[in-house]
């Protein structure tokens, strides 16, 4: 996809196979997607809608150009700038919910509390939740801590960098912009919101461990409900996906470890090279040669030559 440059496959459109039957199957006349941003997700909405008669409404304080335009140009796509925590009181109940905004246990306890209270009256929305594996599962990450109540903020830091098995953060890794400092613990995560409310309730979860985590959360009264577990029940917590992804997110996050420490050296080789030409063109340098090689009998202890050949290497 245009907007996965680093290939870190991070859009829950990689997992379309998997939650767009479970669309079919529900049949949603109205569709809430929270965190939209580029549209890679929207995009492939717009096609089901289109084809289904579907409403959507598209959740996103900062939506980038090319969503603006698809909602502008499909017709079937209301754009809500604004947060899920605003938005969502106002609009209209939904039929099935997309969750993948801001990553974290507080936004995403909020967001299922207000989804759950306009649905009093009927059963659950279908709800498909993103980022439900590492490294969100367990740890908090934020796009804008200030608009987090302190009391439900994980200590975090700008810019830092997670790795698989590591609870705290590293010098490389996979970068995000707030991640939770540590790991695990209460009131942490995406995951750990998802089970904290579904506890007590009688719905069913499946997750599927691939491209970050997919979870499908549905009511076991759901006319479709022996649908979704056809679908779903061959995914849900399958070791060997579970393998797969533990493998891709050690090979993602080593390889962008070591495209840090490349970018990190070849800063450092750019630097010296600079030093070294601004070297060949002093004065100062010259006269500091020639007289190395009075005092040395000819044979100057370092030279111009010597320094051409550095930078050639």
């Amino acid at each position: 996809m245009a907007t996965d440059t680093g290939r870190w496959g991070h859009s829950l459109g990689n997992l379309a196979e998997i939650w767009m039957p479970c669309l079919d199957a529900a049949g949603p006349g109205t569709l809430i997607e929270v965190g939209a941003y580029a549209g890679d997700v929207t995009r492939l909405l717009v096609e089901w809608a289109q084809g289904t008669g579907g409403r959507i409404f598209s959740i996103d304080p900062d939506p980038q150009p090319q969503l603006v335009r698809l909602a502008e140009e499909s017709g079937v796509v209301e754009l809500v700038r604004s947060t899920s925590l605003e938005a969502l009181p106002d609009l209209p109940a939904a039929d099935a919910v997309i969750i993948d905004g801001d990553h974290n246990y507080h936004t995403v306890s909020e967001e299922l509390r207000l989804i759950s209270e306009r649905a009093q009256d009927g059963p659950l929305p279908l709800l498909i939740c993103h980022d439900v594996c590492w490294p969100h599962a367990r740890r908090d990450a934020y796009y804008a801590p200030e608009t987090i109540p302190a009391e439900h903020r994980q200590e975090t830091v700008e810019g830092g960098y997670v790795f698989p098995g590591d609870p705290g953060l590293r010098e490389g890794g996979l970068i995000y912009r707030w991640p939770a400092t540590r790991e695990g613990g209460p009131r942490n995560g995406v995951l750990t919101a998802i089970e904290d409310f579904l506890e007590g309730r009688d719905v069913r979860f499946a997750l599927v461990p691939a491209f970050f985590g997919l979870g499908v959360i549905w009511s076991r009264s759901a006319p479709y409900a022996d649908e979704l577990e056809t679908i779903l029940a061959p995914w849900d917590r399958n070791p060997l996906l579970e393998r797969l992804e533990a493998n891709r997110v050690l090979h993602l996050s080593s390889w962008q470890l070591e495209g840090g420490r490349f970018a990190w050296c070849h800063e450092r080789s750019k630097r010296k090279d600079e030093v070294l030409r601004k070297l060949l063109q002093s004065k100062t340098f010259a006269l500091a040669v020639a007289l190395s090689r009075l005092r040395q009998g000819g044979t100057p202890a370092f030279s111009q030559d010597e320094v051409r050949r550095v930078l050639s290497d």
